[in-house]
């Protein structure tokens, strides 16, 4: 367990305190606009997509060379960009776990050289469909594991609004991009929080949809439970939401509600259940709970009803997931040889060798597990009778100073430590329903953003997006440029 010692001493200041505060917002192409308003100013003329893209590329050497969020540079087009999609022309990454062709995918991990991709995934398809001009992709924690983007060896990714202070993970180098406005809008994905964690932890809206809400990937439909969902981190809801739409106009699944574009606040008053504490028993933080709190203060004044919400799960739970977890780094570990000639186990970092060592113990339980998680939709949809929506923390407590979740960390101390950070995400990704993480009005003393966090049933992002866009009215989201 973490204790609050634990976490306050993590915080002490440290040489990293000078670095203080990074961001690249300045007068060019880019100006301080979300992606909806840089893809409108390219199509009424007023920058062209090679500015924009030229533009964002020296912000990101800028931004980089204190963050190191970047794992590759793709050349600027030596032509205009296209023009076609909602998002057209505006520049953005691409996640290192996710194939784009004539790029390596390293996944974060020293333990194999990556092949260069002959093709692009199915998800970056769709994503290139919206008409982003993408400049390179991401660096994420070895497999996306952890809940910080550090490495045994090597920079860690640095948090924009405190450069000692973790970037979340997995999708932690898209998102410290975006924070600190080196692009407006990065791809994420979410096999236990990797969305939501990053965009809490940066400032930034986070959502992950619905189990089938975009296309899969090959390797997901593979397993015995697909937790992995893509998207985007933002720094606007608008820009979730458009992010979307396009994406629908690529691609939509039959068997779910279409979203649309949603452009604005419900238009009725809504139920919302709050949950302050995990259903794993990990209390909240004051900082969070003050964030959620208020929140909630707000959700009431806006005209909606809260009311205390109990969400039972098995209190197998959390060591089912982790169980669950563990054989995802198994078969990685069995498997490697696929996306890298040279691949050896021996050499995937302590998070993934700890993960993969303890399944190795506990292989037997496999049916259980798989039995009990496949189970817990029945205690989500319990908790939503009568509810549209759940409003959570996203994180039990508030960003750590890096270190803290390093995969240096031995094994039992690391993994208790991540099982009282990360106690609210997962369910979502186990049952496959809708999350997104908005930041807090709230943030900690030393300047931090807290995430909030809004889960729906299947199929519910338009509600989500919603209620994210009634609170950014209310109050804009703190911008980094003006702290």
């Amino acid at each position: 367990m973490t204790t609050s010692e634990d976490r306050s001493e993590a915080r002490h200041e440290g040489p990293d305190e000078a670095r203080g505060r990074v961001h690249v917002f300045r007068d060019d192409a880019l100006g301080d606009h979300d992606a909806v308003a840089l893809a409108e100013a390219i199509r009424r003329g007023e920058v062209s997509a090679a500015e924009a893209a030229r533009d964002a590329a020296a912000r990101v050497r800028a931004a980089d060379a204190r963050l190191h969020a970047v794992e590759a540079h793709l050349d600027l087009p030596a032509r205009e960009p296209g023009t076609g999609g909602a998002l057209a022309g505006v520049p953005t990454f691409v996640k290192d776990n996710t194939d784009y062709q004539g790029l390596p995918s390293g996944h974060g991990s020293l333990a194999f050289r990556p092949r260069t991709a002959g093709r692009h995934a199915p998800f970056t398809r769709q994503f290139l469909s919206t008409g982003v001009t993408v400049l390179g992709k991401t660096r994420l924690p070895e497999f996306g594991f952890n809940a910080s983007t550090e490495y045994e060896e090597g920079e860690p990714v640095r948090n924009p609004w405190h450069t000692g202070h973790s970037a979340g993970g997995s999708s932690g180098g898209s998102a410290a991009l975006v924070a600190a406005g080196a692009v407006p809008i990065a791809h994420a994905n979410d096999g236990g929080g990797s969305i939501r964690i990053p965009a809490a932890c940066c400032g930034l809206v986070g959502l992950k949809p619905t189990r089938g809400r975009v296309v899969a990937n090959a390797q997901g439909r593979q397993l015995p439970i697909d937790l992995v969902t893509d998207g985007v981190v933002s720094r606007s809801v608008r820009d979730s939401a458009a992010f979307l739409a396009a994406a629908e106009e690529h691609w939509r699944n039959p068997k779910l509600p279409p979203v649309g574009l949603v452009e604005g606040p419900p238009g009725r008053p809504l139920r919302i259940g709050l949950l302050v504490d995990s259903p794993n028993g990990v209390r909240s933080d004051d900082d969070t709970r003050t964030a959620v709190t208020e929140t909630a203060q707000r959700l009431e004044r806006l005209g909606h009803t809260i009311e205390p919400v109990d969400l039972a799960l098995d209190p197998r739970f959390t060591d089912d997931f982790l169980t669950y977890w563990g054989l995802l780094s198994f078969l990685i570990g069995v498997t490697g040889r696929r996306i890298g000639d040279d691949f050896d186990r021996h050499r995937m970092d302590g998070l993934s060798r700890g993960l993969r060592e303890m399944y190795v113990a506990r292989w037997r339980s496999t049916p259980g597990v798989l039995r009990r998680l496949k189970r817990t939709p029945f205690a989500y949809a319990a908790a939503f009778r009568g509810l549209d929506v759940i409003l959570s923390p996203v994180l039990a407590h508030t960003t750590p100073r890096l270190g803290h979740l390093s995969p240096a960390v031995p094994y039992a101390t690391l993994i208790g430590r991540l099982v009282d950070y990360v106690a609210f995400t997962p369910v979502n990704n186990v049952v496959g329903t809708p999350s997104i993480s908005v930041p807090a009005d709230h943030t900690t003393p030393d300047g931090l953003p807290v995430g909030v966090m809004f889960s729906g049933r299947p199929g519910a992002e338009r509600t989500l997006l919603e209620l994210a866009f009634a609170l950014e009215a209310d109050r804009p989201f703190r911008r980094i440029q003006d702290v």
